[in-house]
């Protein structure tokens, strides 16, 4: 098993949202604990639950199913209320951890609202696939997973060389090591894509496989392809203006003595670039072909 720690990919602002997410997910998790006898109702409640959103509330008085609350009404709302419910310590730790260590990067790239309806819209998508495969589901489902993948998706496809200290355990071997993104979050989506198709044809309870495919197709398709792709190719003319300005390394002799093109004599070499951008890794490469692509569209469209 694997617990990601901590990326080393610094950001430019303050993560603002997703703080505040941090604390609204922290916050309602301490509203759950002062339900005590009541919590199971009160998850149901706002918990979505596939077969009530497909149904409606009077769908309940049909079925008879003892274990379906009736939701508050309109019963949508759920869609967006389940997201802040967790159902114990491990399940709202280890989100809110995968949140703090990958949410930051991401916010910084998009801004702080797009991010937060990036956020939601991720969410939304993850309980939308939850939902078109368990659709006769009665059990509620909770937790910001579904978002939080799509924040995943977006990071893989923005830092895929960015270095994530991760703690693995296996038994008795404890260790910690350095991972690229695009490994660790390759190999979790691949984790959860098996799990889902294990979990098909089942209407029981358990963790929500395809709310977390959802949310992380969903999170990286909007990087890729729709509007998030926008930003991409903005941020890249940024970076093309901010090299211009800086102008072509020197190469000639200076006042002080000589500059090698490279680092300077006797000097740290720079850090490497992990940012989307970094022409060093094929994934980036391509990715820039398709951003000048946007870029050249952008040009030509009266």
């Amino acid at each position: 098993m694997f617990l990601p720690l901590k990326d080393h990919n610094p950001t430019r602002t303050t993560p603002y949202v997703t703080i505040a997410l941090i604390a609204l997910n922290s916050l309602v998790f301490l509203v759950e604990l002062g339900q005590g006898p009541q919590l199971a109702q009160f998850l149901g409640h706002w918990g979505a639950v596939p077969y009530q959103l497909l149904h409606g509330n009077s769908a309940i008085t049909f079925t008879g199913t003892p274990t379906m609350t009736p939701g508050p009404s309109p019963v949508w709302i759920t869609a967006i209320t389940s997201m802040f419910l967790h159902g114990g310590f491990f399940h709202i730790i280890f989100n809110m951890l995968y949140l703090w260590i990958f949410g930051n990067n991401v916010e910084d790239f998009l801004g702080h609202f797009r991010y937060l309806l990036f956020y939601l819209g991720c969410g939304l998508a993850g309980l939308f696939a939850h939902v078109l495969l368990h659709p006769n589901a009665t059990l509620p489902v909770i937790g910001a997973s579904g978002a939080i993948s799509g924040v995943l998706g977006a990071y893989m496809l923005l830092y895929p060389r960015a270095r994530v200290t991760t703690l693995v355990f296996l038994i008795i071997f404890v260790t910690f090591i350095q991972v690229p993104a695009l490994v660790l979050l390759g190999f979790w989506i691949l984790i959860q894509l098996l799990s889902g198709l294990g979990s098909l044809g089942k209407e029981g309870g358990g963790t929500a496989h395809w709310a977390h495919i959802g949310g992380f197709v969903a999170g990286y398709l909007y990087l890729r392809l729709g509007p998030g792709r926008q930003v991409l190719a903005r941020r890249r003319k940024e970076s093309k203006w901010a090299a211009s300005a800086a102008g072509p390394p020197q190469t000639g002799p200076a006042e002080n003595g000589p500059v090698k093109n490279g680092p300077v004599e006797n000097g740290p070499p720079p850090p490497p670039r992990v940012g989307p951008f970094h022409s060093g890794d094929p994934i980036s490469r391509f990715l820039q072909e398709i951003e000048e692509d946007a870029t050249d569209e952008d040009d030509h469209r009266p």
